[in-house]
């Protein structure tokens, strides 16, 4: 081969790889060369505007259920052994329903023996009528003296008295006899029994304890500033602690707090058929007047590191995170602080959003 002839085959070479190394750089180039991003899609949103609504003031609380009244059931007479029992704890008792007995025979006695001497007594009064009616007759004709005169008067006068006292023994004794019954002093629920049958009652001893006409209350604590806005009529909610909600009725409210807690009872009527028993333990709200709340539906709210936030609807479409401060939940709507009332929020979707957000309102 000539030398012309070498000289244009390695031209032609060289020629040919720095073709392909320049080619080469530009498939590595095309493929580093940054995409530009697809557009965000808008999510769908609905949204709302808060509104005014006259709630009413709820004052939180808790206590204890207790008995509207207890009646305490004592013995009235004593040294006498019990003889019979009628009730138990739990008993629904009627007023006057005998509830236990006592032994009546050492009374009946008393009683037999009163009786005769009331008639003794009125037998005596008879004969003592008679002589002063002879006396009063003869007064003034000498047939008898004024000594004796006096004599039969003063003992007609000594004969009633005696007659007024066995009638006051016997009566007394006749009261015993009728304490022998113990007795239900209301209607109501037997909660304590003490009696034992053959025990030997003293006077004064307690038998039973009736909580009167089975009504039970929620005796609630407040304080001192809760206290004076507190009415009686007030309507409540009581909840129970399995979740029970039951209605009530403020029926009084202690003009004084305790000296040890700072805090006022405040007793809340129950309906009798309430199902509660006494001893439960309560929360709940008692109503104090109205105010008026910036609501917004409960689906609006979104709760994140436990805070609240609502989404709100800039003119450009882009939502803007609001922290705000939820208060009570009535009617499916929640009481807000922190947000203008003219603004658009959303109800649903906002758990998918972030700050910035492009949407698109389906409705208002």
């Amino acid at each position: 081969m000539k030398p012309a002839t070498k000289i244009i085959v390695i031209c032609t070479c060289v020629v040919l790889v720095v073709a392909g190394v320049i080619a080469g750089l530009k498939q590595t180039t095309a493929r580093t060369e940054p995409q530009p991003k697809a557009a965000k899609t808008a999510l769908s949103v609905t949204t709302t505007r808060p509104i005014q609504k006259q709630w009413p003031v709820q004052i939180p609380a808790s206590g204890s259920i207790v008995a509207w009244q207890e009646a305490v059931i004592s013995a009235e007479a004593g040294g006498l052994r019990i003889t019979a029992l009628h009730a138990d704890v739990g008993s629904r008792v009627k007023r006057g329903q005998v509830l236990a007995e006592l032994a009546r025979d050492s009374v009946q006695a008393e009683v037999r023996r009163y009786e005769a001497a009331l008639a003794s007594a009125r037998a005596s009064l008879a004969k003592a009528d008679a002589d002063a009616d002879r006396a009063r007759q003869v007064q003034g004709s000498g047939a008898l003296s004024e000594q004796q005169i006096n004599a039969y008067l003063a003992e007609e006068k000594t004969a009633q008295a005696n007659v007024d006292l066995a009638e006051a023994q016997l009566a007394v004794q006749q009261v015993t006899l009728s304490q022998t019954r113990i007795v239900a002093v209301d209607d109501g629920i037997v909660t304590s029994r003490s009696a034992v049958l053959g025990q030997v009652v003293a006077s004064g001893a307690e038998l039973f304890r009736l909580q009167r006409q089975g009504r039970l209350e929620w005796q609630a604590e407040v304080d001192a500033k809760q206290l004076g806005v507190v009415k009686e009529g007030a309507k409540c909610e009581v909840t129970l602690s399995s979740g029970r909600v039951l209605p009530g009725t403020v029926r009084l409210a202690a003009p004084t707090l305790s000296t040890t807690t700072g805090r006022a009872n405040v007793f809340v009527s129950l309906a009798d058929d309430s199902g509660t028993k006494a001893g439960m333990f309560a929360n709940g709200h008692i109503e104090a007047g109205l105010q008026t709340v910036l609501a917004v539906p409960e689906s609006a709210l979104v709760l994140r590191d436990g805070r609240s936030y609502l989404f709100e609807v800039g003119a450009d479409n882009k939502v803007v995170r609001r922290l705000v401060t939820a208060g009570m939940h009535r009617e499916r709507l929640v009481a807000i602080a922190g947000l203008v009332g003219v603004s658009r929020i959303v109800t649903s979707g906002g758990a998918f959003l972030a700050d910035g957000d492009l949407v698109t309102m389906v409705k208002e």
